[in-house]
């Protein structure tokens, strides 16, 4: 499909007769307030005076890792812990128990790292191992975020594993908070010098906006402390005292794949590629975002516009300059409406690529014409256009583990790492590719991923499937959604099979709660967690992940869903066009209304006609 805009031109302008010409809101035109009187008279959000006290995000933190009589830390510095890489968490598991015997929660913490285009070396990935085996209970987990995290690390050892990390020279700057969070950018190995223009992108843009505070050396390296000693001694020059409204990710995709879900983040480019594939400029699309709150209908996900077209030399400019407006113009009172597609939908998309064109001192190109296929990995081996070769392993939600009678993908990765001559890529599918083989040393690869069990593919459903953590350690979670995935495919596998669509390419994803960090409202069959073993189900998406889903049904029971959508597999069996994908079909048989983007995401839910009438 030829789109350059994720939503369809027909279907808007068929709602355009009947929708009222859109009022948007003036744009502010100060900076944030940094005063914190002033903020208490605004009445901005709590998170914006924690940010203000902070002296650049230290807060309480080095005081509290030691107190040693609990493994929490305060509520204000778990905010500003995240800015640092880390949430703290609990096992959820363990709650009942220690609750009945008066003990305090199980705390610990989840560390992220700052990978940009999730590219690191053999020694850095040796390193990564053993601070999971030594700190985070012998696991390394590859998130949708195209960046590992740890769980499980309690606080006695957070500086030893950040120290830890220090070495491999990585760190977890700004990999979660109100700040641009890890840069994602395509891994396709087939296409090697766009992938190196998109990473090296990503890369630049990840420098660029990070964070210039240098608490989180003082804090976890016990670094010097700035000369002055003193906050009016140090600046942030991009961010200021309160940093942004809210979280903002940043992802780089070279089609015809779109990996990364380019619409699903507040900013993205597109690389526009010559007929050697060769980077000629970027698409900018800014405004897309995955997260809600359930009954909130002013909380929606949102599909990203595509704003205009930049040469190479100015990307990052742009970049800066996207979020710049964000964070002036971004909603600091209320942080359910506070990320970018919120302010777009305020203050209209040609008022923000204005102001966008007067901070970088020249006009946008319009967009050019580009072609997504899909938004999943290619398993197995491909080989370079220049000649080396590449290994994409499915990883089942990312968990880098050994299973007892399973595979072992910790050990077997690790014995991969000590030969291996190229480098390690992290997809956004949570999936790992061992990239830039040299001929000579593929079959030695392959013996060890062989003689360790690691998959190099799934069945059809399980290759397009995502799933949050969720619980155990998750304390936003509402239901199970890593643990309870895959038995949910086994039975969809299994539907599927009884409709001959056992190799249909069908994208599931599945959260534990409207945050949506699987990016769940953008697959064709979506499960977003309510309660114990209830989920909302989304469905109509696009494959290419063009297109928001729709809530199909609520409140589902878990040993339901299956009965929900094998006679909508049955229909679908019986009635598509020829290489139509699930969700196209839905809403062409008129099963599901087409979401045309965030704002009518909550109109026309529910199932419109019975399935069983392919």
């Amino acid at each position: 499909m030829d789109d350059h805009s994720p939503r369809d031109d027909a279907d808007a302008q068929a709602l355009a007769p009947t929708s009222a010409p859109r009022v948007y809101e003036t744009p502010p035109k100060e900076r944030p307030i940094t005063d914190a009187e002033a903020a208490r008279a605004a009445q901005l959000a709590a998170n914006e005076h924690i940010k203000i006290a902070s002296g650049y995000l230290r807060g309480g933190l080095a005081e509290g890792l030691l107190k040693h009589a609990t493994g929490a830390i305060s509520e204000d510095d778990g905010q500003l812990v995240k800015f640092h890489g880390m949430y703290m968490q609990d096992d959820r598991d363990l709650r009942p128990e220690r609750t009945k015997k008066k003990l305090d929660k199980a705390y610990s913490f989840m560390i992220r790292l700052r990978i940009a285009g999730g590219v690191i070396s053999p020694k850095q990935w040796l390193a990564l191992d053993d601070i999971a085996v030594t700190y985070a209970g012998s696991a390394l987990r590859a998130t949708t975020r195209q960046t590992f995290q740890y769980h499980g690390v309690i606080k006695s050892n957070l500086k030893r594993t950040m120290a830890a990390i220090d070495a491999a020279l990585l760190d977890t700057i700004a990999a979660c908070g109100d700040v641009n969070r890890n840069v994602m950018a395509a891994t396709n190995p087939a296409q090697v010098g766009a992938h190196k223009a998109a990473h090296t992108l990503a890369k630049d843009i990840s420098d660029s906006l990070l964070p210039k505070t240098s608490a989180w050396r003082e804090i976890w390296l016990d670094g010097e402390r700035v000369v002055g000693g003193e906050e009016e001694a140090e600046v942030e020059p991009v961010y200021g005292r309160t940093y942004l409204p809210r979280k903002f990710k940043v992802v780089v995709a070279v089609p015809p794949s779109n990996e990364v879900d380019i619409f699903a983040h507040d900013l993205g480019f597109i690389a526009i590629l010559d007929k050697k594939n060769q980077v000629t400029g970027w698409n900018v699309t800014v405004g897309g975002g995955m997260g809600m709150t359930h009954g909130e209908p002013d909380t929606f996900p949102r599909t990203a516009d595509v704003m205009g077209f930049v040469k190479p030399e100015d990307a990052i400019k742009v970049a800066e300059a996207v979020m710049t407006v964000q964070r002036d113009w971004g909603n600091r009172k209320n942080r359910k409406n506070a990320r970018l597609k919120y302010t777009i939908e305020r203050y209209g998309l040609a008022a923000f690529r204005a102001e966008v064109e007067t901070r970088i001192g020249k006009k946008l190109g319009e967009p050019k014409p580009f072609t997504f296929t899909n938004n999943g990995d290619r398993f197995g081996w491909t080989e370079g256009d220049d000649g080396r070769h590449h290994l994409t392993l499915y990883v089942p939600s990312g968990r880098i583990k050994d299973y007892e009678d399973g595979p072992q993908f910790l050990t077997g990765l690790r014995k991969i790492a000590e030969v291996h001559e190229g480098d390690f890529r992290l997809t956004a599918n949570q999936n790992v590719i061992i990239a830039n083989v040299p001929g000579a040393k593929r079959a030695e690869i392959e013996a060890l991923v062989d003689q360790y069990g690691i998959t190099k593919g799934a069945g059809a459903l399980r290759r397009n499937s995502i799933a949050c953590v969720a619980l155990p350690t998750c304390g936003l979670a509402l239901a199970e959604s890593e643990r309870y995935l895959p038995s949910l495919m086994t039975e969809l596998e299994e539907s599927l099979a009884t409709h001959g669509l056992a190799e249909e390419e069908i994208t599931i994803r599945s959260t534990g709660c409207p945050n949506g960090c699987a990016r769940p409202f953008i697959a064709e069959i979506g499960l977003v967690g309510r309660g114990p073993e209830r989920y909302h189900l989304y469905l109509g998406a696009a494959f290419d992940g063009s297109r928001l889903g729709k809530l199909y049904k609520e409140d589902v029971a878990a040993s339901d869903i299956r009965d929900t959508l094998d006679p909508l597999f049955a229909d679908f069996a019986k009635g598509r066009k020829p290489g139509e994908h699930f969700g196209d079909y839905l809403i062409r048989a008129g099963h599901v209304a087409r979401t045309i983007n965030g704002p009518d995401f909550h109109d026309r839910t529910g199932a419109l006609k019975p399935a069983g009438h392919a």
